[in-house]
């Protein structure tokens, strides 16, 4: 089994939190996926999708400071592991061996 493992949705989840490096908590990696992919998400397939993730390894969590419009609760911050970043470098790397792969013919298609 491979340890780099990712399904769609997770790879697009660990990719928003590359590009929010320092800001992805819950609402912001929602709403940028949402923005990216102009498809809507549930908070609870993110929330799912971040915890398994964070359990394999690919990202850790830390929170972040209180606050009273949060009701006192913190923002709960995610940031790539090393394992996490690897995980991505092997998924680009698959995708772009298969696109090389590839017969021209096919791309020319209409």
């Amino acid at each position: 089994m491979n340890a780099y493992r990712l399904g769609e949705f997770e790879e697009i989840v660990l990719l928003t939190v590359g590009i929010l490096h320092g800001n992805a908590y819950g609402v912001t990696i929602k709403q940028e996926i949402e923005d990216r992919l102009h498809r809507e998400i549930s908070v609870g397939a993110l929330q799912t999708t971040l915890r398994r993730l964070e359990s394999k390894g690919f990202l850790d969590s830390q929170h972040g400071d209180t606050a009273p419009a949060r009701g006192g609760r913190p923002k709960l911050f995610f940031t790539l592991t090393a394992f996490g970043k690897r995980a991505l470098a092997h998924a680009r790397d698959v995708r772009n061996s298969m696109w090389d792969a590839l017969p021209q013919i096919i791309l020319n298609l209409d």
